[in-house]
């Protein structure tokens, strides 16, 4: 092995190793999806379709791989939630404001790996938190109803991506990837439905651990240049059938089924000037297509038990989010960064009081950021994003066999990510 091998295999060993193993991570931004992969990328509220500036744009758009050389991007991101909820107008004594802030801080690392062949093929490898959420309530807001203990889910989402680009030519090129997906999660505090009334399989619906799932999935794309100054992009993820948690059977639909949703989008770059570029991304998330993530609660009540293919859920809808994103070339070795998106509302007015666990209500995001090229060649990038609060105020939210009134929830979120890339 040459000298530069084993340095590569080194670094990739220090970094993917603890990737796979740290506890507790959680993006819940664009519904419980990542806003962006990489500090550059997030620094631009996560435009990355038809805008590659690392290594980590195969986790958007496997195309945008091409071009990028010989490289190695690594990460890590320290992300800060602040969620809650409130009920009031409970007849069964749960009125109140819950915090779900018991866990404050979570670490998500990143890297990733291209290389160029011969043939014009690009090869790459990303290892990414493709997303997750997490709440943790020391006061149960469903005490009330008979559940015992601290409250709160803990979902995380690992994605280890190997992908593949071609370019036939200097304006097009054509990616394909595999992705290699690993879940986790975890339910406690929700003993009230645990029971045979509510639940198919009582006894798997709260406080058994961590369950895992695994899954594998394809991404496709294409970028193509149509001028000096203008590129499009378009991206494809299919969905992942994962395995069921059977911890968990009694809860999630369909036996404990809790699939990872296909996700598509357009995108485009224009090069405004030597030093500007504006960029933009539209992007669908199909939660709705997941019966374990939409079916509503409200089928509980109609004889479709938590477990069932029709059991109840977190009602969930389709998403489509829109990103806007500028990089300034401010010297020949500073960058600056800044985006904003928005994405459409998940959960409705009518689905709060389930969601008080999982309030992934997020819709706007401001980011920004810079790089900086060293003396020896490394650059380093950092990103900040801020998700505005959004609160969902329930209407009809808690059924009257729990005392009815409002669930109100609320979610905003403070991320900052620091890289370093380098060439190889």
């Amino acid at each position: 092995m040459s000298p530069t091998s084993s340095r590569l295999a080194a670094v990739i060993a220090a970094l993917v190793i603890p990737a796979s193993l740290v506890p507790g991570t959680a993006l819940a931004t664009n519904g419980y999806f990542s806003h962006g992969f990489g500090a550059r990328s997030q620094a631009v509220a996560g435009v990355s379709i038809a805008l590659a500036q690392d290594g980590l744009i195969a986790a958007s758009n496997p195309a945008g791989i091409s071009g990028l050389g010989n490289r190695l991007d690594l990460g890590v991101s320290v992300f800060r939630p602040s969620r809650g909820a409130g009920i009031s107008g409970n007849v069964a004594g749960a009125n109140g404001r819950y915090d779900g802030n018991d866990t404050q801080y979570f670490l998500i690392p990143e890297f990733a790996y291209t290389r160029a062949l011969e043939n014009n093929l690009t090869i790459g490898l990303a290892i990414y938190g493709n997303g997750g959420m997490n709440t943790d309530y020391r006061a149960n807001p469903l005490a009330a109803f008979g559940s015992t203990g601290s409250a709160g889910v803990d979902l995380e989402q690992l994605f280890v991506t190997p992908s593949i680009s071609w370019q036939p030519n200097q304006k097009h090129a054509f990616g394909a990837a595999v992705t290699f997906a690993h879940e986790t999660f975890e339910m406690k505090g929700v003993s009230a439905f645990d029971n045979p009334f509510f639940s198919a399989s009582p006894g798997k619906v709260s406080n058994n651990g961590e369950a895992s799932a695994r899954g594998v999935g394809v991404k496709l794309g294409w970028t193509g240049q149509l001028s000096p100054t203008w590129t499009l992009g378009a991206a494809w993820s299919s969905r992942i059938n994962m395995d069921k948690f059977d911890r968990y059977a009694g809860l999630f639909a369909e036996e404990g089924a809790f699939d990872i949703p296909a996700t598509y989008g357009l995108g485009v770059a224009w090069k405004s000037s030597e030093a500007l570029t504006l960029a933009a991304d539209w992007q669908h998330i199909e939660y709705a297509s997941i019966k374990s993530i939409a079916n509503p609660l409200s089928n509980l009540l109609t004889g479709n038990a938590l477990g069932t293919r029709y059991g109840g859920g977190f009602g969930w809808k389709d998403i489509n989010v829109t990103k806007l994103g500028a990089v300034y070339q401010f010297s020949d070795s500073i960058t600056l960064r800044a985006g904003i998106s928005r994405s459409e509302q998940p959960i409705p007015a009518s689905e709060t009081f389930f969601n008080m666990l999982a309030p992934g209500t997020i819709r706007d995001h401001i980011s920004a950021g810079a790089s900086w090229v060293t003396t020896s060649g490394g650059e380093w990038s950092l990103s900040y994003t801020h998700a505005l609060k959004e609160s969902v105020h329930g209407q009809g939210s808690i059924p009257m066999p729990f005392g009815g009134g409002e669930a109100n929830i609320h979610l905003k979120e403070d991320i900052l990510t620091v890289g370093y890339s380098f060439k190889l």
